[in-house]
């Protein structure tokens, strides 16, 4: 039975523009009311890299969140692993971290993760995306299309080479740094130790350009993200982040200049709006994206909730997705562009990187 929540949930939605994009790359009117494509950049349902730690909240966790995101209409998502799992903990104020990796350790730690998220995608209405087709393929079959991205290059261990087994194994996106410090390059909440990319760091990038994975500047520096854009010959994108307003607010330290907002822009690329304790409510959140679309466009902004891995969001279901949607049109934007944010600059930038 079509709850009236839920059939107002599928008209706000509509009523933005949610289309399938074409090849064209225009946006069509929906053919039918439920005919739209949503993405989320960044999440981790139930927290599944801490599978094993007394923080985990158990499997049921990861499959209420991706059923919420299947029953919230998400198109597709990045689930995310988190390389440097083991050494971080979140507090009330934020993420501390703790010693670091030993030789081989971060590469068993990807091991164990990835093997965690394959077991409980068998329990979830969502597969294993590779290619950017398979968000058609979602819509067809009512389930989420989960493409896997790694917060954090730690695994790497120094080898560049090493992105082509993060390809093999269908991950599709690479966050270069996280929270504790990174051989890749300097990070938003640290120090900086190499200002900027490293040359491994280069040495990534450049690989992986030429595997087609998409490269996420979330948590970077300005600097890391200025060498990125120097260097890479396709679209990036920065998962999660917000531009910056009082340095008071909590998570102040990973917002973001304009300048910073504009260098991922130059690249064609996408900025996820973050739904984090930063905003003060969810309206403020709608402000704050109109914010970044008045100044990267609006072909270059997206949604990124860090999902069951965000301190204080505002945003807790993607039922709020037609939220969202009517509140941007509320906002001034047209029906096409909402549908640009929700969904459709995504679906671009994937169809030009990983095809």
């Amino acid at each position: 039975m079509i709850t009236r929540r839920r059939f107002l949930q599928d008209s706000m939605l509509a009523t933005a523009g949610l289309s399938i994009l074409p090849a064209t790359g225009a946006f069509a009117e929906p053919a039918q009311p439920d005919a739209y494509l949503s993405f989320d950049l960044h999440t981790h349902p139930g927290a599944f890299f801490n599978k094993g730690r007394p923080e985990y909240a158990g499997d049921a966790a990861a499959v209420k969140t991706v059923t919420n995101m299947r029953d919230g209409r998400l198109t597709g998502a990045f689930f995310s692993l988190v390389a440097d799992a083991a050494l971080i903990e979140l507090t009330p104020t934020g993420v501390v971290t703790h010693g670091e990796y030993a030789a081989g350790e971060a590469a068993r730690e990807y091991e164990r993760q990835l093997a965690t998220v394959a077991a409980f995608m068998k329990t979830v209405p969502a597969f294993q995306a590779t290619k950017t087709s398979d968000l058609l393929r979602a819509q067809r079959e009512g389930k989420v299309a989960a493409y896997l991205a790694c917060e954090g290059g730690d695994f790497l261990d120094g080898k560049p080479e090493r992105v082509d087994r993060l390809y093999a194994d269908g991950v599709r996106s690479l966050q270069l740094v996280h929270y504790v410090p990174s051989a890749l390059g300097d990070l938003q909440t640290h120090a900086p130790q190499h200002g900027g990319l490293s040359p491994f760091g280069k040495a990534v990038v450049k690989r992986m350009n030429a595997t087609r994975m998409l490269i996420d500047v979330a948590h970077a520096s300005f600097e890391t993200v200025r060498d990125v854009v120097s260097l890479t010959s396709a679209p990036i994108i920065l998962s999660h982040s917000i531009l910056k307003m009082e340095e008071s607010r909590l998570l102040a330290a990973r917002a973001i200049s304009k300048e910073h907002a504009l260098l991922v822009a130059k690249t064609g690329g996408v900025i996820g709006l973050w739904p984090s304790g930063f905003n003060a409510s969810f309206a403020e959140f709608v402000d704050n994206t109109k914010r970044l679309i008045d100044v990267v466009g609006i072909d270059h902004v997206g949604l990124g909730t860090d999902m069951d891995g965000n301190l204080k969001p505002v945003f807790t279901s993607y039922t709020q997705l037609g939220d969202w949607a009517s509140d941007l049109q509320a906002h001034g934007l047209t029906r096409a562009e909402a549908a640009k944010v929700l969904g459709g600059n995504v679906q671009r930038v994937l169809g030009q990187v990983i095809g």
